[in-house]
C-alpha cells in the first residue's frame, strides 16, 4: 500500500489529478445529463473532463521532465502545471470556473501543503473563482466551493480532517442547491458544475486518506447516515442528503423528470425566467495585460452574459456567451492576442442547445500543427488544425473535439508529432464509438504533415488515400533547431546553454552556434541521401533573409532540388527543415 501523504507534495498532486480524472471520467454521463443550467447542453461533465485532463497531462510532463533525476519534482512546480493546463485547457462555463479555483488553490500551495496552506488555498479559490464571474449566482459550483472552504476553515486539525471537512461542506452545499436555484428545484436536479467539484474534492480526500470518501455527508461523529430507502437521489452520490421533490430512487435515465427539462432560463449572469439566453459561446486565451482584461470585462459585459475571465501573469481564459460572437473575438483583439479561439452556435428554439449541423461531409483531414502560420495554410488546403502552442501540447479531448468540428464520416487524423502519439491513438478510438471512421497516420513532424496533406485527394477510397497520405509521410524525413537550455550529453556531444543544436529524424546531430551555419550543416547532411524537395517553416522571430539564404545553398549545392518556404508563426522550433 502506498504511503500516504502528510502534506501535499508534488506527487501528491499528481495523484490528485489521476484520481479525479478517472472520478469525472466515471460521473461524466450522469453529470451531463443533469446540466440544465445555465444553459441545458448536457457537457458539464464533459467540460470538467477535458479540463481536469489538461491539468494532469500538464503535471504529467513536469515529471517526465524529471525523470532522470533522483527527486520529484518541486511542490511549487506541480501545482503550478496543474493551474495552468487547467487554465489553458478549459472547457465551458464550470471547466473555466473549475481552473480558476485551481489557479486559486495553486497561488498558496506553491508555498506549502499542509492542513493550513490548504484550508487558506480553498478559501483564496473560492473568492478567485467568485471574482472572474462577472455576475454570480448562488445555487451554482460558486456555493459549493463557497462552502468547502468555510467546512475546513473551522479544522485546526491535521491533513485527512481538512480534506473531509471540506469535501462535507461542499456535498451539503450541493444537496442546498436546488433550493437556491429555481431552475433546479422544477427539474429535481442539484448543479451539474458543483456536482463536479464533489467529484473532485472526493479525488482529493482519496489522495489523502486512501480511501474514496463516504457517499454522504458524515455525522458528528464522523459516520456515514443511513441512505434514504437504500437508492440515490439524481445528481447526489448514493446516502446522500434527499432533495424535496425528487424520489429516493432517481429519475428515468437521463437524469431529468419524464415532463422533461424547464427551459427558457436564463444564463449564469441573467437568472430571470423566461430570459432566451445568446445565440454564441465565445471562448479564447488571451494574452494581455490587467488594464486591457479590465476593459475587455466591461465591454463583453456589455456584449453579452455568462462571462467568465480567469487567469492572470498575462494569460486569460475568457469565455462570454454572445449573439455577436465577431464582436466578442474582436474585443479580445483589441485586448492583447487571442488564439485557440472556439465558437459555439446555440440553437435557442425550445430554450436547448443545439449543435447546427449540416449534412457530415465524406471525409476530413485533422492536423496538429506547431504554429498559427502552418494553420493558416493547413486551413487553406481544407484542413481541421489544432495548435500545439509551445509547452501546451493538446490533449486527447482536444483532438476528439476537432473530429467532432470536421463534421465528416471519414477522418485522417495528422499528429505531426511522435510523443502525441497514445493521445491521437485514445482520441481516435474515442471518435470511432462514436460512428466515425478515422484513420491515424503516424506523423512525427508537421513537414511530414504538409507532405501528407499534400497528396491527400478526398474523391478516391478511403483506404487508398490513407496508404497515399502515410507513403507521402514516411518518405520525408524532418529536421529542426532548437537552443540548448543547459549542458548535457547527446548523441553529437556535449552542448552548453545557448548552442543551437540541430536535430534529425528527433536525435540532436549538430551543434552550432548559430543558426544559418547549423541549418547549412544539416542540410548537407540530410540531402547527401538524396532529395528532391526540401521544405523551410520559418519561426516567428527568424527573418526572411535566412530562408533566401539557404535556398542558395540549396541551389549551389544540390542540382535539381527545389525549396519551399512557409511561415509557422509563433512556433518552438526556430526551423522546422524536411526533405522528400
Amino acid at each position: 500500500m502506498p504511503q500516504l501523504p502528510d502534506d501535499l507534495d508534488a506527487v501528491a498532486v499528481r495523484t490528485w489529478c489521476s484520481l479525479a480524472l478517472e472520478a469525472l471520467g466515471r460521473e461524466r454521463a450522469e453529470i451531463d445529463a443533469i446540466n440544465v443550467y445555465p444553459i441545458a447542453d448536457g457537457d458539464t461533465g464533459t467540460n470538467l473532463y477535458l479540463t481536469v485532463e489538461s491539468a494532469a497531462a500538464a503535471v504529467e510532463a513536469v515529471f517526465a521532465a524529471h525523470e532522470t533525476g533522483a527527486t520529484a519534482p518541486a511542490t511549487a512546480d506541480a501545482v503550478r502545471a496543474m493551474a495552468h493546463g487547467a487554465l489553458i485547457g478549459a472547457r465551458g462555463n464550470s471547466g473555466t470556473i473549475l481552473a480558476q479555483l485551481l489557479r486559486g488553490m495553486a497561488g498558496v500551495l506553491a508555498d506549502g501543503g499542509d492542513a493550513a496552506h490548504l484550508r487558506r488555498a480553498l478559501t483564496r479559490a473560492a473568492d478567485a473563482a467568485r471574482r472572474a464571474v462577472a455576475h454570480p449566482v448562488e445555487g451554482t459550483v460558486l456555493t459549493v466551493a463557497a462552502a468547502a472552504a468555510e467546512g475546513a476553515e473551522g479544522e485546526e486539525s491535521d491533513l485527512r480532517t481538512v480534506v473531509h471537512a471540506a469535501y462535507d461542506g461542499a456535498l451539503a452545499a450541493l444537496a442546498r442547491t436546488p433550493e437556491q436555484l429555481a431552475v433546479l428545484g422544477r427539474a429535481g436536479v442539484v448543479d451539474a458544475g458543483g456536482r463536479g467539484l464533489v467529484a473532485v474534492l472526493g479525488a482529493l480526500v482519496e489522495t489523502v486518506t486512501g480511501q474514496a470518501p463516504v457517499r454522504g455527508p458524515r455525522t458528528a461523529h464522523g459516520k456515514a447516515p443511513t441512505p434514504v430507502d437504500g437508492g440515490s437521489v439524481v445528481g447526489l452520490p448514493v446516502g446522500g442528503t434527499p432533495v424535496e421533490g425528487v424520489p429516493a430512487g432517481g429519475f428515468p435515465a437521463g437524469g431529468v423528470p419524464e415532463t422533461g427539462v424547464p427551459v427558457g432560463e436564463g444564463p449564469l449572469d441573467c437568472p430571470e425566467d423566461g430570459v432566451a439566453g445568446p445565440a454564441f459561446e465565445v471562448i479564447y486565451l488571451l494574452e494581455a495585460g490587467d488594464e486591457q482584461v479590465a476593459r475587455l470585462r466591461t465591454r463583453l459585459d456589455a456584449l453579452g452574459d455568462s462571462l467568465v475571465v480567469v487567469g492572470g501573469d498575462g494569460l486569460w481564459h475568457v469565455h462570454v456567451h454572445v449573439d455577436d460572437a465577431g464582436a466578442a473575438v474582436e474585443a479580445g483583439v483589441e485586448a492583447g492576442r487571442p488564439y485557440r479561439i472556439r465558437i459555439t452556435h446555440f440553437a435557442t428554439e425550445s430554450g436547448h442547445d443545439l449543435r447546427v449541423q449540416a449534412e457530415p461531409a465524406q471525409r476530413a483531414v485533422v492536423v496538429v500543427v506547431p504554429g498559427d502560420g502552418l494553420a493558416r495554410l493547413c486551413t487553406e488546403a481544407g484542413a481541421t488544425t489544432v495548435i500545439a502552442r509551445p509547452g501546451e501540447p493538446p490533449a486527447s479531448g482536444e483532438l476528439v473535439d476537432a473530429i467532432r468540428r470536421a463534421h465528416a464520416r471519414e477522418v485522417v487524423l495528422l499528429p505531426n508529432d511522435a510523443a502525441l502519439r497514445h493521445t491521437a491513438a485514445a482520441a481516435a478510438e474515442q471518435a470511432r464509438t462514436e460512428g466515425v471512421r478515422v484513420a491515424l497516420v503516424p506523423t512525427r513532424a508537421a513537414v511530414q504533415g504538409i507532405a501528407a496533406l499534400a497528396v491527400h485527394e478526398p474523391d478516391r477510397g478511403f483506404d487508398e488515400d490513407v496508404v497515399a497520405m502515410t507513403a507521402a509521410a514516411g518518405a520525408t524525413r524532418y529536421a529542426e533547431l532548437a537552443v540548448a537550455e543547459r549542458q548535457s550529453w547527446t548523441m553529437a556531444g556535449i552542448c552548453q546553454a545557448g548552442d543551437i543544436l540541430g536535430l534529425i529524424d528527433g536525435d540532436v546531430a549538430v551543434i552550432g552556434v548559430d543558426v544559418p551555419a547549423t541549418a547549412r550543416t544539416v542540410l548537407d547532411r540530410m540531402l547527401a541521401a538524396g532529395g528532391e524537395l526540401v521544405t523551410l517553416v520559418l519561426g516567428e522571430d527568424v527573418p526572411d533573409s535566412l530562408a533566401d539564404a539557404l535556398e542558395e545553398h540549396v541551389r549551389e549545392g544540390h542540382l535539381a532540388v527545389d525549396t519551399v518556404v512557409y511561415r509557422g508563426g509563433h512556433q518552438r522550433a526556430p526551423l522546422l527543415i524536411g526533405v522528400e
